[in-house]
Parts: C-alpha cells; sequence; structure tokens
C-alpha cells in the first residue's frame, strides 16, 4: 500500500498491550498510514499476534530479529518506512480517536522538515488519568532552561514529524536506552519547523516494572535529564550560554527575595 503517515511501534515481549496496540491503529481509519511492528525477538507470543493480524491487515508490516534495544528498533522502522511523516507509538501506550488523519491533514500545510506536537494524556496501572501534557512553550530556550513541564512532550504518542528530519539530525542514538526521546527533541526543536497543537492525540501508560517507571522511581532520570540537558547547553554559541547563566542567577536572586520576604512577614 501508498502511506504519507509511517506509525513505527517497537515491542519486546509486549504480549500484554500488543492486541490493543495494533487495534488502536486499526481504529484510526486511516488509509494513508501504515504500522510498521518492530519485535525484538519477543518469547511471549507477541509475533504470533501479530502475524495474525498482518496476515489480514495489509497497512501492518513488521520483522522480529534480535536488536540492540529500543533505539535500535526505532531506526530499523524509519529505514523501513515508506510515509514522509513518521509517528511512534510505544505498545502500551494509544491514540485518540482521529488522530492519525488530523495529523495529515496538518502537514499538508507545513514545510518540510516539521514536529508537529499535540498533549498527551498520563495514566496510572489503575486507568487514573495522573495529568495531561501540554507544551505549548516547546522550544530551545525553555529546554536549555529545564522547563521540561511546558516545553518538552512526554510521549512520542504525541508528536509526529517528517522523515526527512534524520537526514539533518542522524538516527536515534543506539547506545543510549533511557535518554533516546529528550535527544531527539533537543536535536529537532534546532532544526524543524516546530508547531504545537492544543489537543489531545496520545495516551501514555505510566505502569509499575516498566523501565521508564523504575527509572523515576531510582532518581536516576533526574540525573540523566540534567546531564543531558548541560550536553546541549555546552553546544550553544558563547552568547547564549551566557544568556542563560544570567537568567540562572536571576532566578535564584527571585527566590532568595521570595523567601526573605516570607521571613520578613512571619517577623
Amino acid at each position: 500500500m501508498s502511506a504519507r503517515l509511517s506509525i513505527i511501534t517497537p515491542v519486546f515481549n509486549g504480549m500484554r498491550f500488543i492486541d490493543a496496540c495494533i487495534r488502536n491503529v486499526i481504529e484510526q481509519q486511516c488509509p494513508d498510514a501504515e504500522h510498521i511492528i518492530v519485535d525484538g525477538g519477543s518469547t511471549d507470543g507477541s509475533p504470533q499476534v501479530i502475524e495474525r493480524y498482518a496476515a489480514e491487515y495489509s497497512h501492518i508490516r513488521w520483522l522480529s530479529e534480535k536488536d540492540r534495544g529500543q533505539s535500535d528498533a526505532m531506526n530499523k522502522g524509519i529505514t523501513l518506512a515508506a510515509g514522509a511523516i513518521i509517528g511512534f507509538l510505544n505498545v502500551d501506550d494509544f491514540y485518540e480517536p482521529g488522530v492519525l488523519n488530523d495529523v495529515i491533514q496538518r502537514f499538508g500545510n507545513l514545510p518540510a522538515p516539521s514536529l508537529l506536537v499535540g498533549n498527551c494524556a498520563i495514566w496510572d496501572d489503575d486507568e487514573k488519568l495522573l495529568s495531561v501534557s501540554r507544551p505549548a512553550g516547546i522550544g530551545l530556550m525553555n529546554l536549555l532552561q529545564g522547563r521540561y513541564d511546558d516545553a518538552f512532550p512526554m510521549n512520542a504518542s504525541a508528536y509526529f514529524y517528517h522523515k526527512s528530519l534524520h537526514e539533518r539530525i542522524g538516527p536515534y542514538e543506539t547506545d543510549e536506552h533511557y535518554g533516546m526521546d529528550l535527544h531527539f527533541i533537543f536535536k529537532a526543536v534546532q532544526q524543524a519547523h516546530v508547531t504545537y497543537v492544543d489537543a489531545l492525540w496520545g495516551n501514555y501508560r505510566y505502569l509499575k516494572g516498566t523501565k521508564t517507571y523504575e527509572d523515576h522511581m531510582s532518581g536516576m532520570n533526574a540525573v540523566r535529564v540534567t546531564g543531558i540537558t548541560e550536553q546541549y547547553r555546552r553546544q550553544q554559541p558563547a552568547y547564549i550560554r551566557a544568556y542563560l547563566c544570567f537568567l540562572n542567577r536571576y532566578d535564584k536572586l527571585l527566590n532568595w527575595t521570595h523567601r526573605a520576604g516570607s521571613v520578613f512577614r512571619r517577623g
């Protein structure tokens, strides 16, 4: 089939969610989308489920082989992608109804390469809504300041981009098994036309036992994010680094003034 949009799902032993993930893309009823599933050699029955659906639906393409981790699987999917637009859907995440057709329509008016970003709902194990990520402030300066709440898309289910962007920024870093999304966003905002849409597109399951959850609980995520941010700060021209230093000192002064004012008011 011809495809304008390629949805890529990297998966390894994802039997719990693989059926729902595949059906979520099917239910988008998007004739211009293909679904590429890159299985890392699962042993839990996931390949059999994928094979069954692929035999019935021509928009599903897949492979199953050992890889070097999630980034490697993502890069394989990009290589296979026939669409000019890329989206990633992890096996335990899902789209809101009608998102893919909406995204394709919006890309018709965007220059290449573009990064199109929407909102993402975050759910826990009990299907309780924890929060909604609204990265309206996405941009290099906000990211360099560490303003992740309003500048960093929480999950790839809520953003899409031109495949040609990788010609400028390269592939996902195969040695990075946790911070590949943050690296990608830092690179993308410097090379792509970025558009934010205030609409709920993606849903991210923040589940106990997953590598992301355990990374957050251990505190390593915060350390890693700080290190990656500092890496991209060092890459900036001297005038930007000086400006960031000024902002940091200004923020510290405001915090000190606020604390001092609280003390005086109590006194």
